[in-house]
């Protein structure tokens, strides 16, 4: 699934290929993708997707940014797109054509042609010629279309965001420990589950969150609440590390995720345990990676190095 260091990879790149772009037209196979405005309450899903065709027709992409991992496009006249990837979608800029009945790349050589970049089931047609595409196997991926003041409302509710200048160790603790004002109960639970709630931290998934834990010497069954500040603050040093590291790569490509080029991110060199069950840890080389589950997702760690 993409996380936090993919889909900024992915707006970092639609910032250099689509800002100031405008679109012209909109073409989907799959109705269900939609899910604002609600195309059941719209007459169907070509009717929704009329809808979107009307409301961002001629209309300026003025602003591309992440919160947590939904990519915003802001527009003219106080519309903004909303895009989650989920599981395994992502956004492609390029050139298609339409030939026995599948989208083709232009260019028969272009990284486009990567076999995870083939299940394009929505294309925005640009007015440079170019086209923003969604490849997405599963189709769990969701656009919504709201008044940018509304969805900056919404988006309220999520947790800070980690690689802000103004995330802090203060607030980051803050976060991880305490119910929100004015309650300042205190939050219990396992780290590596309380880490993937974007209304606590944004962004942070099940990647990310068992190789943040291994950088900090943290088994992930410990309970936030037994954490001190000393381990607090080595979990706030590998959020920032680990993250900072996954964006300067490009994200993780070793599944689905590719960039708006359609090219691979770098970071599986760097990952230390997420799905390396089984092998010899690289850091103590003495014990070999173990997967648990915790509510449901797979955890991955070193016994030796990430004692409970």
């Amino acid at each position: 699934m993409p996380e936090l260091p993919e889909v900024q990879t992915t707006v970092n790149g639609l910032n250099k290929k689509v800002l100031s772009r405008a679109f012209v037209d909109v073409w989907s196979d799959w109705g269900k993708l939609l899910k604002k405005p609600n195309f059941s309450t719209q007459g169907g899903p070509a009717s929704g997707w009329n809808l979107i065709k009307r409301q961002i027709k001629n209309k300026k992409i003025i602003k591309i940014y992440r919160r947590a991992k939904n990519i915003i496009l802001n527009l003219q006249d106080d519309y903004s797109l909303l895009i989650h990837l989920k599981m395994t979608g992502h956004l492609l800029v390029g050139k298609w054509k339409f030939e026995n009945k599948k989208w083709k790349p232009v260019d028969a050589k272009s990284p486009l042609n990567d076999p995870y970049n083939r299940f394009l089931h929505i294309i925005f047609f640009l007015n440079n010629g170019e086209m923003l595409a969604l490849s997405d196997a599963r189709k769990f991926a969701k656009i919504e279309l709201w008044q940018t003041k509304d969805l900056e409302k919404e988006l309220q509710k999520l947790g800070p965001e980690p690689l802000e200048g103004d995330f802090t160790f203060a607030k980051f603790k803050q976060a991880l420990l305490r119910q929100n004002p004015p309650s300042l109960k205190l939050r219990r639970g396992k780290v590596k589950q309380i880490l993937m709630i974007p209304e606590i931290i944004a962004g942070i998934g099940n990647i990310y969150s068992s190789e943040i834990l291994w950088h900090a010497k943290i088994h992930p069954e410990k309970l936030v609440q037994n954490l001190n500040d000393k381990e607090l603050k080595e979990i706030y040093n590998a959020v920032k590390k680990v993250l900072t590291l996954g964006v300067s790569l490009g994200g993780e490509s070793f599944s689905d995720y590719r960039k708006v080029d359609g090219t691979k991110g770098d970071f599986d060199d760097e990952r230390r345990v997420y799905k390396r069950e089984k092998e010899i840890c690289v850091r103590c080389k003495k014990e070999k990676i173990k997967r648990i589950s915790i509510a449901q997702r797979s955890a991955f760690f070193c016994p030796n190095c990430q004692k409970i």
